[in-house]
């Protein structure tokens, strides 16, 4: 069993995330561009070390999901193209100029704006304009007419791309998707109709990529998920997943103690578990303040001696119990999986969040800043 010097902490392969890069790639082939979404810290895996590794390996576009994720990324030297896809708030607008990141904009208002901004400080700054195809989020649902009126009237800033967002892109007993595709790409055509032909457009993440929604990648993909090695499961008769990923994460934490209760010793908070027999116990320095989910308490499963163990009781804010009736040899500053594989045994992120109730994206984001990160 290995140790560490640490309470929890997770691992996080950097050589992992690039061969899902890659395994992206090879799918969607070399005439469609693959734009990682890098926003909240890379999913919890590191946006600066991850942004890194993908530059490294090719990837000409970051996506984040504000300004400043994309400014943090230019003060860590990341110097490719950063698209901003949710924030186009007045208190950031210069900044995300200044810093050169290119903003995705949600209304006719927003390019009005923009354009005016760009006018004051002598510059030409280019942008993405986001279309609402159905989701009912951001995007304009203005009409063809308004939409080309803007733009051309817009004389200091330049259409870069068209863009738009899937609601329920792996559900395949679903309608939307196809209504929405039909919707923006007939929106496209009609702007190239009356003269505006942007450089891209783009409209589909991970669950477009893995399940052959071709008609959707035009010119660039956003795949965020697989890029850490999930896929969502499809729903209904979907076609078979295109994508060969997995998970770049393991999150462990350490044993603090080990002890013997007695036939109905109560265990936790609320006395949420009462032990049948004599049994043995060892308490985890991770809780729910690290990202747990609360709702493992009492049925959740952490990985011990290579063997699946349960969590015994509540999760607590900075201590889970489990139990190690079958470890005998675990001691404390072991470590435990919460996350990954030891041998033939795993735990990844949509078990934890099938028990938990919740999306494997939220396991992932949840994990907190307490949680000492190390890049293999």
């Amino acid at each position: 069993m290995s140790t560490s010097p640490y309470r929890s902490w997770i691992e996080v392969s950097l050589r992992q995330i690039a061969d899902n890069f890659n395994a992206i790639k090879l799918v969607v082939g070399p005439a469609v561009e693959v734009m990682p979404v890098v926003k909240a810290d890379a999913y919890r895996h590191g946006a600066i070390e991850v942004s890194r590794a993908l530059v490294d390996r090719g990837a000409r576009w970051l996506a984040v999901s504000n300004v400043e994720e994309g400014v943090a990324l230019r003060q860590a030297g990341i110097a490719g193209r950063i698209l901003v896809m949710a924030d186009f708030l007045p208190a950031g607008r210069v900044a995300m100029l200044e810093h050169k990141l290119t903003p995705v904009l949600h209304s006719l208002d927003d390019l009005r704006e923009l354009d005016e901004l760009a006018r004051q400080r002598g510059t030409l700054a280019d942008y993405h304009l986001k279309i609402d195809s159905g989701m009912g989020r951001l995007g304009t649902r203005a009409a063809v007419g308004e939409i080309h009126q803007a733009i051309t009237a817009a004389r200091n800033v330049r259409l870069e791309g068209l863009m738009t967002h899937f609601a329920s892109v792996s559900d395949f007993s679903s309608r939307q998707t196809g209504e929405q595709t039909r919707y923006f790409l007939g929106l496209c055509e009609a702007l190239r109709t009356a003269g505006i032909v942007p450089p891209m457009a783009h409209m589909s993440s991970t669950g477009a990529i893995a399940y052959g929604r071709r008609e959707a990648w035009c010119d660039m993909v956003r795949p965020g998920h697989a890029i850490y090695g999930y896929t969502s499961p499809a729903r209904g008769k979907g076609p078979p997943n295109l994508l060969h990923v997995k998970p770049a994460l393991t999150w462990k934490a350490s044993v603090l103690t080990v002890k013997e209760v007695h036939g109905g010793a109560l265990i936790g908070y609320g006395g949420m578990y009462r032990a049948p027999e004599a049994m043995r116990i060892a308490v985890l320095a991770v809780g729910y303040a690290d990202g747990l989910p609360h709702r493992l308490s009492n049925k959740g499963h952490v990985i011990a001696c290579g063997q699946r163990v349960p969590i015994l009781g509540a999760v607590s804010m900075d201590m889970t119990t489990i139990d190690a009736t079958h470890c005998p040899a675990l001691k404390p500053g072991d470590a435990v999986t919460l996350l990954g594989s030891e041998g033939d045994v795993s735990i990844d992120a949509q078990e934890m969040a099938r028990v938990a109730g919740t999306i494997s994206y939220s396991v992932l984001c949840a994990i907190s800043s307490r949680v000492k990160r190390v890049y293999l």
